[in-house]
């Protein structure tokens, strides 16, 4: 949630392309598994994942590898950290391995020498470079089958080239720099590159290459070095060039001559630059696309005649476009007029001459900016929308999904008064504006999703598997591809009008995989959680933060409730000022028998230890738990203390006060 490299961004681009890039959020890595503890998945036994379940030990591993080695062809143990290093060395054994994933796991230079000496068809590879690989370590028979990949993924802990140098034949480059400013000692790290990388990666027969950030100055400078010496040697078959940099990235004079070359001889299908490189540049004008399939402009200040114009000038085919990200474009849907901000109502006319171009659109971000859609025009930003029928995923701000039509009147009325009775001779009681709840009557549902904009936008893309609707003054406390923001802002004016009605239209998504919501200070009693948790079967992530009212958590009935029919969610994050982690919540939660991520941020939340380990010994999948409360200190070294005591070896478990 809130970072560039995780729902309509460069992740669906490389997906659609056929690389898997992980689904990255605030969260931490969000890499789907499939089947049993320790089984082979796919047709025919020529495709293998390891599950994340506890009984997948080091001997069942070992079994399985020594029962499928002959003839398994793809093989992901991503993850898998637990696994010891003579259990990874027997990958070697599996001879046809053409896909490998070990990301995640822990594997030395000289135990990857191992394992890849005898993988001749190997032509895809993710790994991770941590303290002490040396590149000089691996073999001549290593080297030459890493001269034969195709593609890589490869995560940098530490400033090096990790394998790229060895990799002369790639196609696809997908590079992820997770590099901290300071080791765990304190000691200030350094940007230069580990002793004995002397040698240079080879970029020749490049066609894609993604860079994604986290946050810190030692990411900034390695990523440099790699550009640098793409500026020096600029393949001509280069099709797709993505960064994605929390924040601004510093130009230098080795990417204005790559940008240089590019322009005359290169013509992309995917493009995604920091900030900081574009605003005020002509780079976009000059540009060449043919046939885009991924275009992002995260974070610039470009209009709507510019977003247009750099689109669809010169009669441009947009068809073949699948993922645009226009995340924090707070002006492209405005027109070219002086003195416009950024809260003005949009221009559906640009909206919609840009839609209309673009109907075969997969991925969509919109989301961290003002779109209201005006009043007088009669044209809502949903309708707009509504023509994408091939949508995946879609990203909005929660003021874009506000009826004006229907709650415009409530609008400049303060969250928390009370609106006078419609019958002024009888004792009804009054009612809340801001604390609306779902409709009771079918007759009230019915007219509200005959009015709705939104209702009738999820009603039309009924296959849709990733939506967020995030507030666009929100900012996670702890964001997990953006620089941190300690001021808070509050929320917009007119996401006050959207309610649990509104929000209830998710239920109709029965396809739903992934659901964020933040920043929803119209939310009461959270109803519409229970109609989506009852309908939405498939979900697998679940992201709420600032979910109504700042004060005391409203909606906690409501999330229980929701969390018992969630039988196949994977991931869930909650990011609430105030949430009681207790008996109530953790027993309801015990329910998602598929759980494997648990992240809880509440600044002046708690919880309770007992309810804690009753639900871990519950959720046999939990990997990953992550308190972040304001508890004491001791209480959550006191809890930390009690799970490594009954050994739970998969489980990555942290506390910390706040």
């Amino acid at each position: 949630m809130g970072s560039d490299g995780r729902r309509a961004t460069g992740r669906e681009y490389c997906d659609t392309a056929g690389v898997d890039c992980d689904k990255s959020g605030s969260g931490g890595s969000r890499r789907d598994r499939d089947g049993g503890s320790g089984r082979a998945t796919g047709s025919g036994g020529r495709r293998a994942t390891l599950s994340v379940e506890q009984g997948a030990r080091d001997e069942q591993v070992k079994q399985m590898l020594r029962v499928i080695s002959r003839e398994v062809c793809e093989l992901d143990i991503s993850d898998c950290y637990w696994l010891n290093s003579p259990t990874v060395e027997i990958l070697s054994s599996c001879r046809k391995l053409v896909k490998l994933n070990m990301a995640g796991c822990s594997v030395t230079s000289l135990r990857l020498s191992r394992i890849l000496t005898n993988l001749h068809f190997l032509r895809s590879l993710s790994i991770d470079i941590n303290a002490g690989f040396d590149s000089g370590q691996l073999s001549s028979e290593c080297r030459t089958t890493l001269g034969h990949l195709r593609e890589l993924k490869q995560t940098l802990f530490v400033p090096s080239y990790g394998v790229v140098p060895c990799c002369t034949s790639l196609e696809k480059l997908l590079l992820y720099f997770e590099v901290l400013d300071r080791t765990r000692e304190g000691m200030v790290m350094s940007g230069q590159l580990m002793v004995g990388e002397s040698n240079v990666p080879h970029y020749q027969n490049l066609r894609l290459f993604y860079a994604r950030l986290a946050p810190g100055y030692i990411n900034e400078e390695v990523v440099r070095l790699y550009l640098a010496v793409l500026s020096d040697r600029t393949p001509e078959n280069l099709r797709s060039f993505l960064i994605s940099v929390p924040g601004s990235l510093t130009e230098s004079r080795a990417t204005k001559n790559l940008f240089e070359f590019m322009v005359k001889n290169v013509t992309l299908e995917a493009f995604q630059l920091p900030k900081s490189w574009l605003n005020g540049s002509s780079l976009l004008q000059h540009m060449k696309f043919s046939c885009p399939s991924y275009l992002s402009f995260s974070r610039c200040m470009i209009s709507g005649e510019q977003l247009t114009q750099a689109l669809l000038n010169g009669g441009k085919d947009c068809k073949s476009l699948v993922g645009l990200n226009l995340r924090g474009c707070t002006l492209c849907l405005i027109s070219n007029i002086p003195f416009k901000k950024p809260e003005d109502d949009i221009d559906c006319s640009v909206l919609d001459r840009l839609i209309s171009a673009c109907l075969n659109l997969v991925h969509l971000n919109l989301s961290s900016a003002h779109h209201h859609s005006s009043d007088t025009s009669g044209i809502h930003l949903c309708n707009v929308l509504s023509q994408l029928k091939k949508l995946r995923s879609l990203s909005l701000p929660v003021c874009a999904i506000a009826d004006n039509k229907r709650t415009g009147k409530n609008l400049h009325q303060p969250t928390g008064q009370s609106a006078p009775s419609t019958s002024a001779s009888t004792f009804s009681k009054k009612v809340r504006i801001g604390a609306q709840t779902f409709p009771k009557a079918p007759e009230e549902q019915e007219s509200l999703q005959l009015q709705s904009a939104f209702w009738k936008l999820l009603k039309g893309i009924p296959a849709l598997e990733y939506l967020e609707l995030i507030g666009s003054n929100f900012y996670s406390v702890m964001p997990r591809n953006d620089p941190a923001i300690r001021n808070t802002y509050p929320p917009c004016k007119r996401s006050h009008a959207v309610s649990d009605a509104d929000v209830a239209a998710i239920g109709q998504l029965y396809f739903l995989q992934s659901l964020t919501l933040a920043q929803l200070p119209g939310i009461h009693t959270g109803s519409c959680l229970v109609s989506i948790g009852r309908s939405c079967q498939q979900l697998q992530t679940l992201s709420l933060a600032n979910f109504g009212m700042m004060g005391k958590v409203m909606f906690m009935s409501s999330l229980c409730e929701m969390l018992t029919h969630c039988k196949y969610l994977k991931d869930l994050r909650l990011e609430q000022p105030y949430f009681p982690a207790n008996d109530k919540f953790f027993t309801a939660l015990s329910h998602c028998s598929s759980l494997q991520r648990l992240c809880i941020i509440s600044r002046n939340g708690n919880f309770q230890a007992d309810a804690v380990m009753s639900f871990i010994h519950k959720c046999q999948e939990l990997i990953m738990c992550h308190l972040f409360t304001g508890e004491t200190l001791m209480a959550c070294k006191s809890l930390q203390n009690d799970i490594i005591k009954r050994s739970f070896p998969f489980l990555a478990l942290h506390s910390y006060q706040v």
